[in-house]
């Protein structure tokens, strides 16, 4: 036993591995502030490739300078694809919601015809009290207003932090990696810069293959919404994208506001509906999430589901988001300092 100990673990990596765990343990008593870094190191793994292709083609240019460049016009890009979106969508929000009690009480009414449902508690449920009166509302929104201001700033302080941290990781790349492998003694130095190099190509390719998956699946909800006539298409588009973050249960809420959306139409409009969401979903979990997901962070979805349970239980709706980039973080680290010793 101690043999094969020493033969393919090392009583370095053993060491390495306790430290690691210890500092995992460390990491979960400080589990906002790791995962805000966590996705800074994210998001800076995969504008990393763009700004060292920015510094070979303008020599002149600093690294600084080039990754302030790239962060502002990626800013600027989301802003621009966002804004008009929202100014789009922003009518057809306020006519959703201004309807939403009419569509609940439509949508009961449906509920309670069907046979299996009509002796439910559903009888008992006065849809009017779900929703107060515009006076109500608007006294409530005044009421609650420093705890909705206070949201805000928090918002605006954690994305200006992001911001700031993603720029640092970009700018001082080779301080960054210098300090990191100054933890480590000469003969693993080597070890850990391939270890690192490992992670920021998979987790890099994270944000990419994210986008394409949301994008593709809100693209297909909108326009086959738009082809059934089918109001708020817009909105009802990026409500499936933005749910969509959030594996399982977003889609499953996504498909019940768009229920809710279509429950006036004739019923060949609701199946219609029904099959083109069924379709979203089939095409999203077996045509492009397992081809981009695999190609850019080289997972199984077995892997990647178990640590969407994982994340879920310890870190919440963030841990869940990124539950991909995790799982390739730990799956490099596994591989490296485990596997492939053994093998």
């Amino acid at each position: 036993m101690i043999r094969f100990f020493n033969k393919y673990i090392g009583i370095k990596n053993f060491i390495f591995l306790v430290l690691a765990i210890l500092f995992i343990i460390f990491l979960a008593h400080i589990k906002d502030v790791a995962i805000l870094f966590f996705a800074a190191f994210v998001i800076s793994c995969s504008l990393n490739p763009i700004v060292d292709k920015m510094c070979e083609k303008f020599k002149k240019l600093s690294r600084p300078a080039s990754s302030a460049i790239v962060l502002g016009l990626t800013l600027l890009i989301c802003f621009m694809l966002f804004i008009p979106i929202i100014v789009t969508g922003g009518e057809q929000i306020h006519s959703f919601i201004s309807t939403l009690p009419e569509r609940f009480e439509h949508s009961k009414k449906f509920l309670l015809s069907l046979p299996f449902l009509s002796n439910t508690s559903l009888n008992n449920l006065n849809i009017g009290e779900m929703f107060s009166s515009a006076t109500d509302v608007t006294s409530n929104i005044v009421s609650k207003s420093i705890t909705f201001s206070k949201s805000i700033a928090s918002f605006l302080i954690y994305f200006l932090a992001t911001c700031i941290i993603i720029y640092y990781f970009l700018a001082d790349k080779e301080t960054v990696k210098k300090g990191y492998l100054s933890l480590f003694p000469h003969d693993l130095k080597k070890k850990a810069e391939e270890i690192l190099d490992s992670i920021s190509n998979k987790v890099g390719g994270y944000v990419l293959a994210q986008v394409v998956t949301v994008t593709c699946v809100g693209l297909i909800i909108f326009i086959g919404l738009a082809i059934l006539g089918v109001d708020y298409a817009v909105i009802l588009g990026l409500i499936t994208a933005i749910f969509d973050l959030v594996p399982i249960v977003g889609p499953a809420v996504a498909f019940v506001i768009i229920l809710i959306a279509v429950c006036k139409m004739s019923l060949a409009k609701i199946i219609l509906t029904i099959l083109l969401f069924g379709f979203a979903q089939w095409a999203e979990n077996n045509l492009v999430r397992p081809y981009v997901f695999g190609k850019l962070l080289d997972l199984h979805p077995l892997i990647i589901f178990f640590f969407l349970l994982i994340t879920a239980q310890f870190l919440g709706l963030i841990g869940v988001v990124f539950a991909p980039a995790i799982a390739a973080t730990f799956c490099v680290l596994l591989e490296e300092l485990y596997i492939k010793n053994v093998n």
